[in-house]
């Protein structure tokens, strides 16, 4: 009450001096302006009580009292604001920064030509078929596809892994998206290094197996030929030996038949001869 009074009477001539001021101690803005408030309608019955209200006197004054009370009330909640916030060094307030919308998407990713797509509106935009595929790109398991949307003139960019959605990009231009899809190109394909390595291992090994099943048949067929080779080698030393055997034993027989058949030829020739003597010699005439 006695800082608006002195406040009154500095306004009136003859009044305190201007610099002479209540200096407002900071405090909640609720209680400074419910305390003006009461300082003000107590200032009032005092001075009605002094002095009768003039009309005139009476409307400017009440037009005072609404300034000083909407001042006192400002004064009022800048000293709570600034005795709220943390002073400097030197011991001066800091000013109160002025406040801006939040932009819904976080500042280090508004402004950039590729930013994260929303997964669940993408795969909404996929299902409706409303995307034209411009570029893909698989590897195994690892699918890059880079799409177009005609609606907004935008470009997506998608890496899938066994069909699943697993990064999803959107561009403005076309030269980001190629951008963004070279590189999930070049990921996808580090990926499937192990992929790779894995079918080249498995077909290598399917192809060993396959020589090796085939050079065992072949020593198979090998030994088997060696076998029947060694049997038959058997079987005609056999026979040779037979044959040795058998041309010596008919040798022995022609010998002897051949002494048999001279002896008779020998036998002959006597016989004849003695059956000759017993003929006559005739002469001729």
């Amino acid at each position: 009450m006695k800082s608006f009074l002195n406040r009154r009477h500095a306004a009136q001539p003859g009044g305190p001096s201007p610099s002479s001021h209540l200096v407002a101690v900071a405090r909640d803005a609720s209680q400074e302006a419910a305390d003006a408030s009461a300082d003000a309608q107590a200032a009032r019955r005092i001075h009605e009580t002094d002095h009768p209200p003039h009309p005139e006197t009476e409307a400017a004054d009440q037009r005072d009292n609404a300034d000083s009370l909407d001042e006192r009330v400002s004064v009022s909640a800048d000293a709570a604001v600034t005795a709220r916030m943390p002073s400097h060094i030197g011991g001066a307030p800091r000013p109160v920064s002025t406040l801006h919308a939040v932009p819904a998407m976080p500042a280090h990713l508004s402004g950039r030509p590729v930013q994260i797509a929303d997964g669940a509106s993408f795969e909404a935009l996929v299902a409706t078929r409303t995307l034209t595929t411009f570029r893909s790109f698989r590897s195994f398991d690892y699918t890059v596809t880079m799409l177009f949307h005609s609606e907004s003139l935008g470009y997506f960019v998608a890496l899938h892994q066994d069909g699943t959605l697993w990064h999803a990009f959107r561009a403005n231009d076309i030269d980001s998206a190629s951008a963004v899809f070279h590189h999930l190109q070049e990921q996808a394909t580090r990926l499937a290094d192990g992929e790779t390595r894995l079918a080249q291992l498995s077909a290598q090994n399917v192809l060993l197996a396959r020589q090796i099943e085939d050079s065992e048949a072949q020593a198979e067929r090998l030994r088997v030929d060696l076998q029947r080779h060694s049997e038959q080698e058997h079987r005609v030393s056999a026979r040779q030996h037979q044959v040795r055997k058998d041309v010596a034993q008919l040798e022995a027989q022609r010998i002897a038949a051949q002494a048999q058949l001279n002896k008779a030829h020998r036998a002959i020739h006597q016989l004849t001869v003695t059956s000759s003597e017993g003929v006559p010699h005739l002469h001729g005439r």
